[in-house]
């Protein structure tokens, strides 16, 4: 259940329209919305007050812009290293969702670039909301989760199912990408609803009472989900995203992900609308 949302403002980016979008949907009636801006550690005490002025006066701009009940908002401002603090702050207040733009940059890049967004899903074990800065935003009206096997896509799917709930004017895609079926094997809609990776969600689905529709492809997960996402016209991608450190290592970056090489890190950069990432522990 989503209740409390972590949202850090920079200000930039077209973060602060997909949070009014989530806000329309019945699911996040009695959110509580928690609206943080870090402000940098800087050499000079000016500078630094300099840095408080500001991100004050972007805090009291977000308020009005969003228009949110003063009872479900908390204001946030604090000064350190934005990866770190935004880490630290979901932890204190037990956030749901952390929601962040991003620059959509790509592995190395991200290092190289001190990329916040990126070293934050790094390091929390948190649920993960990423809006590219270069996207446009819709209203949430096509949801699409990629299934397979795992705990994460299962948990991504019931993070899908607990925002859609009461939203009659919503559709669910059940994506499959089978990277053993050759990318142009076209399957019959029964065949599809009777892929044996598709069945418990479609179950789920039809527990929570939600209308679905399942799309069974071949081809490289990674390309396929973001090009079935461009076709589709989903507003929003939920993709489970499995922590795979031992516990020794939760503090430290998972090299892969940093380089580019994992599935989630791929959709992050290339897919054409906001992403969902579902982060659970490895089993």
């Amino acid at each position: 259940m989503i209740r409390k949302i972590l949202f850090a403002d920079s200000g930039t980016g077209q973060v602060q329209d997909m949070l009014k979008n989530l806000l329309k949907l019945p699911a996040f009636k009695d959110t509580s919305i928690n609206i943080l801006h870090v402000v940098k550690e800087e050499l000079t005490p000016d500078i630094e007050q300099k840095g408080y002025e500001t991100g004050g006066k972007l805090l009291a701009q977000a308020l009005q812009d969003l228009k949110l009940d003063p009872g479900n908002v908390n204001t946030i401002l604090r000064q350190g290293d934005p990866k770190d603090v935004v880490c630290k702050v979901a932890d204190e207040i037990d956030a749901d969702l952390i929601l962040m733009g991003s620059r959509g940059l790509k592995r190395l890049q991200s290092i190289l670039a001190n990329s916040v967004s990126q070293y934050v899903f790094q390091l929390t074990n948190r649920p993960m909301l990423l809006v590219k800065d270069d996207i446009y935003v819709r209203t949430v009206k096509k949801v699409m989760v990629a299934i397979d096997k795992s705990d994460a896509a299962m948990y991504g799917l019931d993070l899908a199912l607990q925002m859609l709930r009461d939203y009659s004017g919503c559709e669910l895609l059940l994506l499959r990408v089978n990277p053993d079926l050759p990318g142009n094997l076209s399957l019959s809609q029964a065949e599809m609803d009777a892929n044996p990776a598709l069945a418990p969600a479609i179950q789920r689905a039809k527990q929570m009472g939600i209308a679905y529709k399942t799309l069974v492809v071949g081809g490289r997960p990674g390309a396929t989900i973001c090009n079935v996402a461009k076709d589709q016209n989903i507003d929003l991608l939920i993709l489970g995203s499995p922590d795979r450190r031992p516990s020794i290592a939760k503090s430290m970056p998972d090299l892969d992900r940093l380089l580019g090489t994992s599935l989630s890190d791929y959709v992050r950069v290339n897919a054409p609308c906001p992403v969902l990432l579902a982060r659970t522990d490895a089993s």
